[in-house]
């Protein structure tokens, strides 16, 4: 897998990576890859959107292809955009969500969080807020889109914003739960090795 650490990428920009490594990867011109970034602030809406999830907002929107409802990306969040072949690996849709969030399960464990899933909830969760959210397309059987990580996430910038009918305080970061934020390059280490054992 090619791991590409790209620091911090405004939305659009790697919204159009995205769809050009899909191509590439549909075609076999590159391996499975992972992006890693972070993005200024921004809302996206998904092909589940509900009309009661984005209530107001002074962020950029963008309606994209992605299943899920409405997600905030902002400053202090590891956003993930793992471009990955599905059919050659054997998987399913509802199989590579699982996998995505048994590597961030993975990936907090190692930094001091014990994490899961939530029946019902597709996502990440910790002491019963939310943590990760995840949102994925297919093409090709090529899946793009991913997740995002609340770090050291702004909580405030989330007002308005009311992602698959949870309420702003059901979500969190690992420096609320820890009692500090952690190095985003410790966190992004983390994810990363998750993510190459889980797709080695």
């Amino acid at each position: 897998m090619d791991v590409r650490e790209l620091g911090r990428v405004e939305y659009e920009a790697a919204w159009e990576l995205q769809k050009r490594l899909v191509d590439e990867r549909a075609t076999g011109r590159i391996p499975d890859t992972l992006l890693l970034l972070e993005h200024p602030h921004v809302v996206t809406c998904g092909r589940g959107l509900r009309p009661k999830s984005l209530v107001a907002t002074s962020h950029p929107v963008f309606h994209v292809e992605r299943g899920g409802d409405v997600t905030y990306h902002g400053p202090g969040q590891l956003v993930g955009y793992p471009v990955v072949q599905l059919k050659e690996r054997g998987l399913t849709i509802g199989a590579w969500l699982r996998l995505i969030e048994t590597a961030l399960i993975d990936a907090l464990a190692e930094q001091g969080l014990e994490a899961e899933r939530l029946r019902g909830f597709t996502g990440v969760w910790a002491r019963g807020k939310k943590l990760a959210s995840i949102g994925v397309a297919v093409r090709s059987w090529t899946a793009y889109h991913g997740f995002a990580l609340n770090v050291s996430t702004d909580l405030d910038a989330l007002r308005g914003i009311y992602p698959c009918g949870l309420e702003p305080g059901q979500l969190s970061s690992m420096e609320a739960l820890l009692g500090g934020a952690p190095s985003m390059a410790a966190v992004r280490r983390s994810v990363r090795s998750s993510f190459e054992r889980s797709l080695a």
